[in-house]
């Protein structure tokens, strides 16, 4: 076989997959009269006017008796230059073993574990530690939460766009770098302020006179460190931009494209399993003292505890800054990523005007003239509009429930937030997990184009909306002094919440502690001082008991009178709900994959990386950002019982089951509606390529032309040379 190389002595030959073919998507009738211009990425190509290799397209490749004579006439290589792993000079040949889509995968699934940890695990974990410690409002610890996706919506145009022309592994690695250094700024607040000082009322929770919780005269100074706090998340939002923009197309252009969607659904599953993590070792960090080894009476279950919220922060900034050393190692493309491109069989939106020619100029995208055009693109193709809506609309559940998930199980089965967030997480992990694997390995399976994409998540959807039906079922409210009911067992209006009784008259107790205890009479006091409890004890094995409680006495003809802290045990079925709850879960993933892969596919190569980004603001500002306010304040209005401070409200201690089902069942539904509509319009007004402009078979899909099995060992045979 005859070689032709570039007569500069550039475009060695180091590799067979550095082997340039023609597209198998090229029109006939322009093989052998045109001349060949293919992108091969975003910044290199190749042109070669008459080539003989030109006529290696579909028509010859069905000719037996053409395609020896013409295909064999001469083969044109691109450079391998930059295609080895390390730092400038430094490639050791130890590193190349690394330098491969599985390489690059496991890194990228580090990377992204760490920022679900971080953002979506400790920081939801700490927050109220955070609150707590440094005297912060609801509102104030809310826009800490928010600096996140404030920040990566700023930056997410311009790092999608220049990066995706960009080299990639380097944004990628200063974006980890940066994630990491934010990390660390988030814990500094724990150094630089004096220790955390517990002042506990005399008898605190228990029945006597005279008990008072003084008022704080001026805000404190610590308040001022919540600017720190939204520093370090700034930082977090920044860092995290590039990974699920550029990490996803350095991913898919680097793998086949049937392979494609199984490397993104493995990258973003250790994604998800990284808030998991989060909330089990945070959990873990909150039963230490936040100044370690320093003694205290307090114990977690405390309301004025605060836990070490600061060393996983500490731990996964450290870890970050290792793991973007070896990613800013990689080359601006993996060996052999050339061969992928070529075989890409494109499924862009074909608009009426068929301006999606213009995104195929490999200089297109180069400069910020650019910009405007490129966006003009995305907004003209209504297929990536409708899924960037639908993605904006799950985005949305998905938020709302990671945030309330927890609430809502501890409300509805009587659990403590720990027991609650644990369960969730258990919830979580399979569902999540395992739905975004799967849809990944689905795409895969079957080899499901652009088209039969889109109609597997609506097929998701539907299926996730008829199981958010099952919140029409609620576990009743377990039965709670002054709450729910009166002391004598009486039923208690909502608009008539009454706390003191004549049993607990005389006691003083004080709103502004919620410590719930659990009476020997199956009843739920509000504190052990409301429950009229005069002493307490505690037993050999640790726990606390409370006795002589007049309010107890009243209701348990035992005549104990006892009491335990922590709410009652909750007989309610859990079962049914949760695994319908799992299945809301699974198919609201099972389709993110999918969703993800129909949006790289329905737009132009040169795009892709630009297209990510465009849809991450609309998914944040949509979806992520409103999501956990707008469930938040529909459950709000299911609140029976207000948190006190000094006379202004605060959090809400008390719900109502019935309610809380009722405003979650109406959140899904008319989110999962709206979702499933706009699924449907991006299915219908997908327009496809002409069926001309496809490969005339799937050998020549998978492996892009005859030339390339043909010729492959003689190939094998010229590298060894």
């Amino acid at each position: 076989m005859e070689m032709s190389y570039n007569s500069t002595g550039e475009n060695e030959f180091n590799s067979p997959q550095n082997l340039t073919v023609p597209s198998a998507s090229t029109p006939a009738e322009n093989s052998i009269k045109e001349p060949c211009t293919t992108p091969l990425s975003n910044d290199t190509s190749y042109s070669n006017t008459n080539s003989p290799s030109d006529s290696c397209v579909k028509p010859l490749c069905d000719a037996a008796s053409e395609k020896k004579s013409q295909c064999n006439e001469g083969v044109k290589y691109v450079s391998s230059e930059g295609v080895k792993c390390g730092w400038g000079a430094f490639t050791p040949a130890c590193l190349q073993f690394f330098n491969t889509p599985k390489g690059v995968l496991l890194f990228l699934c580090v990377a992204s574990f760490l920022q679900g940890m971080i953002v979506n695990g400790f920081i939801n974990t700490v927050i109220t530690s955070i609150e707590r410690r440094f005297d912060l409002h609801s509102y104030q610890s809310g826009l800490i939460a928010s600096s996140y996706d404030i920040a990566a919506c700023g930056c997410l145009t311009f790092v999608s766009y220049f990066g995706g022309n960009g080299h990639k592994p380097r944004w990628l690695g200063w974006g980890v770098l940066i994630m990491g250094v934010g990390s660390i700024v988030f814990a500094l607040p724990h150094f630089t302020t004096s220790q955390y000082e517990v002042h506990l009322p005399k008898e605190n929770g228990m029945c006597s006179s005279n008990q008072s919780m003084p008022c704080a005269e001026s805000v404190s100074i610590l308040s001022n460190y919540r600017f720190v706090f939204m520093l370090g998340q700034f930082l977090h939002g920044i860092g995290a931009t590039p990974l699920y923009t550029l990490g996803v197309t350095y991913l898919d252009e680097n793998v086949k494209s049937n392979y494609s969607p199984v490397y993104i659904a493995i990258f973003y599953t250790a994604a998800i399993l990284g808030p998991a993590a989060g909330y089990l070792v945070g959990g873990m960090f909150l039963n230490i003292y936040t100044h370690i080894g320093k003694q205290m009476d307090l114990t977690p279950d405390n309301t004025l505890w605060v836990g070490a919220w600061w060393i996983g922060f500490l731990g996964a900034g450290a870890a970050a800054l290792l793991t973007a050393i070896p990613i800013l190692g990689y080359p601006r493309r993996l060996p052999g990523s050339q061969r992928y491109i070529i075989m890409r069989v494109s499924e862009t939106h074909q608009l009426k005007d068929g301006s999606q020619e213009m995104a195929s100029d490999p200089a297109f995208g180069k400069t910020v003239k650019d910009l405007p055009r490129s966006l003009l693109l995305l907004l003209k193709n209504p297929t990536f509009i409708f899924l960037c809506l639908a993605g904006a609309t799950e985005a949305t559940l998905i938020a709302g429930m990671s945030t309330f998930g927890p609430k809502f199980l501890e409300s509805q089965y009587s659990l403590s937030a720990s027991e609650a967030a644990t369960l969730f997480g258990y919830l979580v992990v399979p569902a999540g997990g395992g739905g975004t694997f799967l849809g990944g390995f689905i795409v895969n399976k079957f080899k499901l184009r652009c088209s039969g994409i889109i109609k597997l998540c609506l097929l998701c959807t539907v299926t996730s909306l008829l199981a958010v039906f099952i919140f029409f079922i609620h576990c009743p409210n377990m039965p709670m002094a002054g709450v729910t009911q009166m002391y004598n067992r009486s039923i208690l209006l909502e608009s008539s919440l009454n706390l003191t009784a004549a049993c607990n008259t005389e006691c003083d107790c004080l709103r502004e502690i919620y410590s719930p205890v659990c009476g020997s009479d199956d009843i739920m006091y509000y504190s052990a001082c409301y429950a009229g409890c005069k002493k307490k004890s505690i037993l050999d094995s640790g726990k606390t008991v409370y006795y002589e409680c007049s309010c107890v006495l009243e209701n348990d003809p035992s005549g104990s009178a006892q009491a335990i802290p922590g709410k009652c045990t909750s007989s309610c079925e859990r079962t049914v709900l949760l695994l319908f709850m799992f299945f809301v879960i699974f198919f609201t993933f099972l389709c993110s994959i999918p969703a993800l892969t129909a949006t790289l596919r329905c737009v132009s190569d040169q795009q892709r990386s630009f297209a990510l980004g465009i849809q991450w603001i609309v998914v944040r500002t949509l979806g992520a950002i409103p999501g956990p306010i707008a469930f938040g304040s529909m459950i709000d209005l299911s609140c029976l019982v207000w948190q006190n401070q000094c006379g202004e409200q605060g959090s809400c201690y008390v719900y109502q089951n019935s309610a809380m089902s009722r405003y979650t069942l109406v959140a899904g539904i008319v989110y999962k509606v709206v979702g499933t509509v706009f699924f449907l319009l991006a299915c219908f007004l997908y327009k496809p390529p002409p069926a001309e402009s496809l490969p005339g078979s799937s050998a020549a899909s998978e492996n892009g032309n005859c030339v390339l099995q043909e010729n492959k060992s003689s190939l094998q045979t010229q590298a060894a040379d």
